[in-house]
């Protein structure tokens, strides 16, 4: 029987420009006091697990958010991967909800932005990579709202909803594919527990 790997999937604590409802994606905006809190918050509900190590997205927001946690956790964060970043939504960062924006909107994502099958694939090759690397590890992954948002909906086969900040995600990897187990802090009833058997590359 193969190992199950273990992921906390947590968001980055808030900043600024999530407050004033900015799109923030590649964009490499820092924590505010308010996602320092979150970010140490989150201590509390990853504390009910065991844990080996920590990685996280290179971007700041990500990287003190996973630093913090390891601090409160007395783990190591080993790794920044590149693969983890936020989606890519070209002209439209900085925006909030208003003309200019709609104006770069066509169904489906913005002009000049990586698109969502981009940012999945990516996702899932960096978790999937994760597993091989560490069979039956359990790992904490501090990444941003939308990448684990599309990374889930691949890997499930299922539309998965916005993901709140510094809140726990679990799901589990095996050779059969993915279950998850929790979602923003929400263990789910046995019923809505996803299982998926993993797919044939594409």
């Amino acid at each position: 029987m193969s190992p199950t790997t273990t992921f906390a999937l947590i968001r980055h604590g808030q900043t600024d420009w999530n407050a004033q409802q900015r799109i923030q994606g590649a964009t490499d905006i820092p924590l505010n006091d308010t996602g320092r809190g979150q970010a140490t918050d989150a201590v509390t509900a990853l504390s009910g697990y065991d844990w080996d190590f920590l990685v996280s997205s290179p971007l700041s927001r990500a990287a003190e958010t996973a630093d913090l946690i390891a601090a409160g956790l007395e783990l190591a964060v080993t790794r920044r991967i590149p693969g983890l970043v936020e989606r890519d939504y070209g002209p439209a960062e900085g925006l909030r909800a208003g003309d200019e924006l709609e104006a770069l909107r066509f169904p489906g994502g913005f002009h000049g932005a990586e698109s969502e099958a981009d940012v999945a694939g990516r996702g899932i090759d960096s978790l999937e990579l994760l597993a091989r690397e560490h069979p039956g590890a359990r790992i904490i992954i501090v990444t941003h709202g939308t990448l684990i948002r599309l990374a889930l909906a691949r890997a499930l086969d299922r539309e998965v909803g916005s993901i709140d900040n510094a809140a726990l995600t679990l799901v589990r990897h095996h050779a059969d594919g993915w279950r998850l187990d929790v979602l923003n802090g929400e263990l789910l009833h046995p019923r809505e527990t996803a299982v998926v058997r993993a797919k044939t590359p594409e």
